[in-house]
């Protein structure tokens, strides 16, 4: 079964909070041990520019995000886990998409316009404090979403129309360069409706904007600390209490197991205290973040390890980033002038054309080639491939197999051949009308490979 492609970012910003961890790192870290799943989790620390102009808080919150996901169980061997800055294919196609981004189109972005309409509130210039970070925001995004072709994006509400707008700039470059084919997956967006959204110490949501937050991995007296803060109504011991709309209980029930939220909610409408109450949250909060705070600990001190893990996973992005970039710069025309010079001389000594094995990109995102006659006849199709590296290097192996032997043209069925290589078999022809026709496509495709192989031999 093929792998449904996840992507995630993380924005470097400040310290990770409860909120966070119950919003999004345990149920993005839950998603990644699927078998289904190709998981993609990077972090945005270009996206941070955007709103942060402290590079110490930038550096130390690259550190801290990077500890929290890592503590919290992200297997960076199963998952592709790297720094957004890492890879520099991504502002790159940024560049590329930004060329094919109707500005209209970012006049549109939320952020944007909130910017906007809170300057005209306040009498101002409407893009006064606007930076082009800000603005063209959604084409970084767009840029990290496309670059690995992502199917699935989880994100909050407020980040849908980002998602959509990936999707509208992915499309036009399809359009524009794609000359039937898509580069670009457009990708969906994943809202997962049961996700925690906790209330802060003053019942708001819990943000750091709003300064009310319960810091994931502080010590445990901070822990027993924040949730002393935590504001409650004035209904003394053995007053029953209004469980479904204490705050303290939303966040009991998002740690607790079902049993134990059962139990607690009925001990409030039983009257318990809140005193005890706030001591029974920090039992379940310390039982469940006790071993994950030891572990964050040990890699904070231990920076140069961190470092490590995100190079390998910019190695491992970039696996897929490069080759697929150099598609992309070829498809809008940033060539080789060697091949400008070459297609020069067709023009005027008009070139013969020859059988060749072609590779290409289909709809579904898996990589192909085809075993073309001097016609542009299609002859026989691949097998599919995950990544244009495996594609070429199995043309490599035919290409040199046709001057030493070992390829094989066999019919399969009536009205099909395989293409075989030392009995292994890496493509088939399309079905034919019947097995005169099958024959006959047979042998202009042996012609072809005797082509090949005599183009290789000189």
């Amino acid at each position: 079964m093929k792998k449904t492609r996840i992507l995630t970012g993380i924005t470097t910003t400040g310290t990770p909070h409860l909120g966070n961890y119950a919003g999004a790192i345990r149920p993005a870290i839950v998603a990644s041990r699927s078998e289904h799943a190709d998981s993609f989790y990077f972090l945005a620390d270009y996206h941070a520019l955007i709103k942060c102009d402290d590079p110490l808080r930038i550096q130390r919150s690259r550190l801290e995000i990077a500890a929290t996901w890592l503590a919290c169980g992200l297997d960076p061997a199963r998952v592709t886990f790297y720094r957004q800055s890492d890879i520099p294919e991504i502002p790159e196609l940024t560049w590329l998409l930004t060329c094919v981004t109707a500005k209209g189109l970012l006049n549109r972005a939320h952020a944007y316009k909130a910017s906007v309409d809170k300057n005209v509130e306040a009498g101002e210039d409407e893009d006064a404090g606007v930076t082009m970070g800000l603005y063209s925001y959604p084409v970084l995004m767009a840029a990290d979403i496309l670059m690995f072709n992502a199917n699935e994006v989880p994100v909050g509400r407020d980040q849908i129309q980002h998602v959509e707008m990936a999707r509208d700039i992915g499309q036009r470059f399809n359009h524009l360069f794609g000359q039937g084919k898509d580069f670009f997956t457009l990708p969906q967006s994943k809202i997962e409706e049961a996700v925690a959204t906790l209330p802060g110490l003053d019942g708001r949501k819990m943000s750091k904007s709003y300064d009310n937050t319960i810091p994931l991995f502080g010590s445990a007296k901070e822990l027993k600390a924040a949730i002393a803060r935590i504001v409650t109504d004035s209904k003394l011991p053995g007053e029953p209490k209004d469980a479904d709309n204490a705050h303290l209980n939303t966040i009991y029930q998002a740690f607790a197991t079902p049993e134990q939220g059962t139990t607690f909610r009925a001990a409030l409408l039983d009257g318990l205290g809140w005193g005890d109450a706030k001591q029974q949250l920090f039992t379940v909060l310390d039982s469940e973040l006790g071993e994950a705070r030891e572990r964050y600990q040990a890699l904070i001190a231990r920076p140069a390890d961190i470092e490590d893990i995100l190079l390998a996973g910019a190695a491992k992005a970039r696996a897929y980033a490069t080759p697929f970039l150099a598609q992309l710069r070829e498809a809008v025309g940033l060539r080789s002038l060697t091949a400008l010079a070459q297609a020069g001389e067709g023009a005027t000594k008009k070139k013969a054309k020859a059988a060749r094995f072609l590779s290409f990109r289909g709809k579904d995102g898996q990589f192909r080639f085809n075993l073309q006659g001097a016609d542009g006849e299609e002859l026989l199709l691949s097998n599919s491939y995950a990544d244009p590296k495996a594609a070429g290097a199995v043309i490599a192996r035919l290409q040199a197999a046709s001057v030493e032997g070992g390829i094989s043209l066999v019919a399969d069925g009536e009205l099909r051949f395989a293409l075989q290589l030392d009995g292994e078999v890496l493509g088939n022809s399309h079905e034919q009308a019947d097995a005169a026709a099958r024959d006959a496509t047979l042998q202009r495709a042996e012609a072809a490979l005797a082509s090949i192989a005599a183009a290789q031999q000189e």
